[in-house]
């Protein structure tokens, strides 16, 4: 029965790798696994309609995620903003959802606004058999989750600065397993931390002055996450962003932003040892130019608002990764509307290569501004 319940953790293993699928395609022969790979899902459906950038922009609750630098530079306020996924439709799992709901207050006080955020990763019911492939009556639920606090301030008019801070629960099996001569149970906790920075020059040249926006977001800093085996403890899946925004016209009932981002996975690892996370911010970085270029994530996207105030938006972009390190390219669509105190934002992934399981991936977010 151990054998079959380690069976069972190594799938789920498995199967949240390819939730992130930051770390999933089979054919990749360069992919880094990480622990809690559902860290890197792009939470909201307003920035993964352009293609799943944000870094750069940055400007509601959701930059808790993308950038909280970008928490800096709303001084007005309080936001609520509640995002939900039936994730990986490709894969037929109707009890694999995505939720995240995450909130901003300006505090005049501590001349900066404070953020929070709770992730949650649904991977459904498990049912575990014996050796016989009898049911055990031991079937429980599987689930991962993250709960972070975040502040970001302006250090000047032009620049802010953002720090995260995180508590990570994985329940992959609450079972005792036995790994060797190793005990313990698919259940473990985890911390790690965020840095970030964003600029929107104000002064300057024309063609910057109040429309290019500058951000970075180190994310996902922390220690292994263990589950039964110490010494073959998971990284965090440590991840540098870095995005752009630019704002190509805005007038009364017209606004159009086009945005890039460029992530990169800072984990080092050979079999099943891994640098820790503070080595591997420099280790990770290898392969001469070729392997740094391709182990890149670029996305490019764009957001129209019509309307004055803004009424009603329209979204697109692209995501690309190289074919030797996950091989996922997509187009994706969005919209939103606001009315009042309230808004309502949808996103959709056209297709993926070779059938991915993200293919025909929904967002639908809610949020409310008072």
């Amino acid at each position: 029965m151990q054998l079959r319940r380690k069976a069972r953790l190594t799938t789920l293993l498995i199967l949240l790798a390819v939730c992130a699928v930051f770390i999933s395609d089979a054919r990749s022969q360069n992919t880094v696994s990480t622990g809690v790979p559902f860290l890197l899902i792009g939470p909201n459906s307003r920035f993964a309609g352009m293609g799943e950038t944000g870094t750069g922009i940055a400007d509601d609750a959701t930059a808790m995620h993308w950038n909280p630098a970008g928490l800096g530079f709303q001084t007005q306020g309080t936001e609520i903003n509640f995002t939900h996924s039936p994730w990986l439709a490709g894969l037929g799992l109707s009890d694999l959802f995505y939720d995240y709901l995450s909130a901003k207050k300006y505090v005049k006080s501590i001349n900066g606004t404070i953020g929070i955020d709770l992730t949650y990763l649904n991977i459904g019911d498990v049912i575990t058999t014996d050796e016989f492939g009898n049911k055990t009556g031991k079937d429980y639920k599987a689930y991962e989750m993250a709960f972070a606090v975040g502040y970001g301030t302006q250090i000047s008019k032009q620049f802010s600065v953002g720090v995260v801070a995180r508590l990570i629960y994985s329940r992959l099996s609450p079972n005792d397993l036995q790994v060797g001569n190793e005990k313990g149970t698919g259940t473990a906790f985890d911390a790690s931390f965020d840095l970030a920075g964003l600029w929107k020059p104000s002064k300057g040249a024309k063609f910057l002055k109040d429309k290019f926006s500058l951000g970075f977001n180190l994310s996902n800093m922390g220690p292994k996450i263990t589950y039964v085996d110490a010494d073959q403890a998971d990284p965090l899946p440590t991840n540098l962003r870095i995005g752009f925004g630019y704002k190509i016209f805005k007038n009364e009932g017209n606004d159009l932003t086009l945005t890039l981002d460029v992530s990169k996975l800072l984990v080092n690892r050979e079999g099943t040892v891994a640098d820790p996370f503070y080595k591997a911010m420099f280790t990770s970085w290898k392969g001469g130019l070729d392997g740094i270029l391709s182990s890149l994530q670029t996305s490019v996207g764009m957001e129209y608002w019509y309307g004055s105030p803004k009424l009603i938006a329209l979204r697109g972009g692209y995501f690309y990764e190289d074919p030797s390190n996950g091989n996922r390219r997509f187009i994706t669509l969005g919209a939103g509307i606001r009315y009042s105190l309230y808004g309502f934002d949808f996103s959709y992934i056209t297709g993926t290569e070779d059938n991915h399981p993200l293919a025909n991936t929904l967002r639908f977010g809610l949020l409310v501004n008072f």
